[in-house]
């Protein structure tokens, strides 16, 4: 047990399914898993555990941001023994190429946080996700004939659309990154994992496209995500 989590240890499984938004979590639990069993309400921060085609899984959130996902994953990893977290989140679109809905994996997350500095007095601000189970990912994707489309992503401490020059950040960005989409957590969890000597990846489904000013509804991001969630499922049955 944490100040964070109730959960004892062996109560959380191995592959954990992570979310910002507690309610889409347990959208999850109640849609997806067999036999699930809430593990931690503390914060709200819900997590179940359950059986997802005879594997156990965990799923959970882990708010919004950087400090956040370190926060969880961090606990995670080190005090829960878990051993891959695969985060299914929203993105903002920062490429032409990417409409609404679309499901983006991310390959590098770029932050100008000082997130790995204040933890390990080192400079860091790229980290990349699990490349093996990145490559389960798209094997599985392609499988269920949903499209994803890799890239790597902007992981920012503020949120996009609140933002009164949302091109600045981007345009100060290194042009050699191609970042395609921006997001809030990704860092923390790999730069958490690397640290752990543990497997990390995101999926996100974009949410909105600023340039068109098109985004969906909050009931449409905590309800409306099952293609990313089913692609995370399956893969997590096939993480050894």
């Amino acid at each position: 047990m944490t100040p964070h989590n109730e959960a004892n240890i062996g109560d959380i499984a191995d592959t954990v399914l992570m979310s910002g938004d507690p309610l889409r979590v347990k959208y999850i639990a109640e849609n997806f898993l067999e036999d699930f069993k809430l593990v931690n309400t503390i914060r709200g921060m819900y997590c179940y555990t359950g059986i997802y085609k005879n594997k156990r899984i965990s799923v959970m959130a882990h708010g919004i941001g950087i400090p956040s996902m370190g926060i969880y994953s961090y606990e995670l990893f080190h005090i829960y023994g878990v051993n891959t977290i695969i985060r299914m989140g929203s993105c903002g679109a920062l490429s032409d190429k990417l409409e609404l809905f679309d499901i983006v994996l991310v390959e590098n997350a770029y932050t100008e946080s000082n997130y790995a500095f204040s933890f390990d007095n080192k400079p860091c601000n790229l980290v990349q996700a699990d490349r093996k189970i990145n490559n389960i990912i798209e094997e599985t994707s392609k499988q269920k004939g949903i499209p994803c489309k890799k890239g790597n992503v902007l992981c920012s401490d503020c949120f996009d659309p609140y933002l009164p020059d949302k091109d600045a950040i981007v345009n100060r960005t290194p042009k050699d990154l191609n970042l395609i989409a921006s997001e809030m957590e990704s860092f923390a969890l790999f730069y958490n994992a690397k640290r752990e000597n543990k497997k990390a990846v995101c999926i996100l489904t974009v949410s909105d496209v600023p340039k068109s000013k098109k985004a969906i509804s909050a009931k449409e991001r905590q309800n409306s995500m099952d293609n990313m969630i089913k692609i995370a499922l399956d893969t997590a049955i096939k993480v050894k």
